[in-house]
Order: structure tokens, then C-alpha cells, then sequence
């Protein structure tokens, strides 16, 4: 079985970087052959909805480094995504990969499971409401099943996060796949 973790923090060793870790490590337990796509130190281009993918086939126009992470996208079982909440969503550098995934729409859909892990300073939940309702809404259109999602409030820092029992929520969801 194969995943691919895409993951939008700057920070090597941050709080979302703790929670993919730890998640990464449940789901090889698990019996997955991961592969980590670390989004904030890849060069992928922003969509420009040009629609050259559809209308030629080929392929999207940029050559970057998206052209790595999409085979593995469309071969994997399960696709998990990790993200810092700024301003009520997931970053951009992770929003940019999504946005990309329009090259390869076809071939994505159906049959694959996913889940969310998200870091906030912020001390109430709300602040991952939206993306959690992206995440079932990606979910729905994609016709993907969502195994399930960790949102850690108050983790600024990396010591906020390993005090708390998220890093160990993010483990046993790897290991829930």
C-alpha cells in the first residue's frame, strides 16, 4: 500500500512537522510505503486554470516540481495532507500542490482515503473549520474517504505540541489506515 504525505510548513521542525512524523511513523507500522512531499521546500508553480492539461492531454504546462509528486499521487492509496493553519485555512505552499492536483483530476479520482492534521496557535477549534470542510468537500468531489483528522490547538511552538497528546492522535491515526 502506498501513501503520499504532502506537507505546507517552512518549519523542518515545527509543530506541523512534529504531527507528520508522528503520523508517518503509524502509518509505516501500518504496513504503508510512504513518501513525504514537503511543499514549502519544492518549487511548484501556482495553477493558472489555463486549461492546457485538458485541452492538450499532456499534461500541465509548468515543469516543476509537481512532475515528482504526480505519479506517486496517482498511484497511491492514500493521499494525507499536513498543514499550519494561518488565517482560518491551510497555508498557501499547500494550497499551491492542491490546487495543481486540476492536471491530473481524471486520474484521482475515486478509490483513495486521505485525512487531515493541522497546527494552531489559536486555543479554539474553530480556526480549523474551514479546512476540515474542505477536507470533506475534496473528499466529496474526489470520492476519497476521509479516516480522519487532527487539529492541535494551542501549538505554537514545538514544545506547546509535544506536551499534548496530539503528536500521539497523529500516530494512532497513521496506524488507523
Amino acid at each position: 500500500m502506498k501513501m503520499v504525505v504532502i506537507t505546507g510548513s517552512a518549519h523542518k521542525k515545527g509543530t506541523s512537522a512534529c504531527l507528520a512524523d508522528n503520523f508517518i511513523k503509524g502509518a509505516e507500522e501500518a504496513g504503508y510505503e510512504v513518501y513525504r512531499f514537503d511543499a514549502a521546500f519544492k518549487k511548484v508553480h501556482p495553477c493558472l486554470g489555463c486549461n492546457h492539461c485538458y485541452k492538450s492531454g499532456e499534461g500541465c504546462v509548468f515543469k516543476d516540481d509537481m512532475e515528482e509528486l504526480n505519479p506517486r499521487l496517482i498511484e497511491a492509496d492514500a493521499v494525507v495532507f499536513v498543514s499550519p493553519i494561518y488565517y482560518y485555512n491551510i497555508n498557501s505552499q499547500i494550497k499551491s500542490v492542491i490546487d495543481r492536483f486540476y492536471a491530473n483530476d481524471q486520474k484521482l479520482h475515486g478509490g483513495k482515503k486521505t485525512a487531515l492534521l493541522t497546527t494552531m496557535a489559536d486555543d479554539v477549534m474553530k480556526s480549523a473549520d474551514a479546512a476540515d470542510l474542505w477536507l470533506k468537500n475534496c473528499a466529496e468531489f474526489l470520492n476519497w474517504e476521509i479516516v480522519g483528522t487532527v487539529n492541535a490547538k494551542n501549538s505554537l511552538t514545538r514544545e506547546d505540541i509535544e506536551k499534548s497528546d496530539y503528536p500521539q492522535q497523529a500516530y494512532e491515526l497513521g496506524k488507523k489506515f
